[in-house]
């Protein structure tokens, strides 16, 4: 008993505040997500950035697909990417969940916390740039594949990345689950990653960055965005999630969540890290991609943002609440999508 007490205090923390708690318990299937709309915003998700299919075409929820440690969930989700994966007309596929609170997950330190696993079967494409769990501004995220304007034509890494560059990668090998939490400090400015496999309790991965940090509190992604690649066929690519809570006060650190312990285990896949980029060998920086892909905002003009700057294609460049400025560059324009949203295309 005294040996089990203590492994358990080990792996326990203490629990913070949960601010939002997006777990998938309040669901009995996907298509719970339909209940959202923009005049009916009920439930823990926006849904709304994917194809036209069903939405279990593009989103399913299973015990078997979460993270067997996290015992705080009752089931996971898998998100779809598949040849209608395109939303609003746009080249990029899409899969997303936004989360629906009032909560203060923009402001003072919170932690972001979500566990991703790949399956042998339907892998995300090594040769795309996926962008995973991102903001609008894209300060932080996780990345997976080909990064555009990188050497080569593949790369099987998994990243995280502060504004286009990698401060933390590994293989991402099938089947093993990766524990998350985005440390976000709003007020100090500053991001850093905690990190780690199977039922291992998270540990400070890489210390804290600064950063420029801001979120309407509506413009934090779960899920997947990639990039089109020239010559790459669609294929179906599935992503696994679990265990999605946002918290602040304190750090919880196991990966049962809050109020449960598991007792650490070793799990399969290696993990490279490190403290901060300090040689090519521990880092790939790759041009920011600016590829916003802000939805919210209300504003239907599409006229040219402020005439200062150069904004890249594919990014946001009008629409209610967008805080930006700059001009599309050369041989794209700002396109209307719908109230919420221009991009330059």
């Amino acid at each position: 008993m005294r040996l089990s007490a203590a492994l358990a205090a080990l792996v326990a923390s203490a629990s913070g505040t949960i601010l939002w708690d997006g777990r998938f318990n309040t669901f009995n299937s996907s298509e719970d997500l339909n209940t959202w709309s923009w005049s009916n915003q009920v439930g823990p998700y926006q849904y709304y950035i994917h194809g036209p299919s069903a939405v279990t075409s593009y989103i399913n929820l299973s015990p078997s697909y979460k993270n067997p440690a996290d015992s705080g969930s009752i089931q996971g989700a898998k998100f779809t990417l598949d040849n209608t994966s395109y939303w609003n007309g746009q080249t990029m596929r899409r899969t997303e969940l936004i989360p629906q609170t009032t909560a203060a997950i923009n402001s003072g330190k919170v932690w972001y916390h979500f566990s991703i696993m790949r399956s042998a079967t339907n892998p995300p494409s090594i040769y795309r740039e996926h962008q995973i769990c991102f903001f609008e501004s894209h300060f932080t995220e996780l990345k997976s594949g080909w990064i555009s304007g990188e050497s080569g034509a593949s790369d099987p890494l998994l990243r995280w990345d502060i504004s286009g560059t990698t401060y933390w990668s590994t293989n991402w090998d099938a089947g093993v689950w990766h524990n998350v939490a985005y440390e976000i400090d709003f007020s100090g400015g500053t991001v850093a990653f905690w990190h780690s496999t199977g039922s291992d309790p998270l540990t400070l991965t890489v210390p804290a960055v600064s950063v420029s940090a801001s979120s309407n509190g509506a413009d934090w992604h779960l899920g997947v965005l990639e990039l089109p690649v020239s010559g790459q066929a669609d294929a179906t690519e599935d992503f696994y999630f679990s265990g999605v809570y946002i918290e602040s006060g304190s750090l919880t650190t196991s990966v049962a969540g809050p109020g449960d312990v598991v007792v650490s285990s070793s799990s399969p896949g290696s993990t490279v890290s490190s403290s901060a980029p300090t040689s090519a060998s521990q880092v790939t920086t790759a041009a920011p991609t600016t590829l916003s892909t802000s939805t919210k905002g209300a504003s239907a003009s599409t006229s040219s943002a402020a005439a200062s700057g150069s904004l890249p294609k594919y990014s946001q460049c009008g629409g209610t609440g967008w805080t930006g400025s700059g001009a599309c560059v050369a041989g794209t324009t700002c396109t209307f999508s719908n109230a919420y949203y221009s991009q330059c295309l």
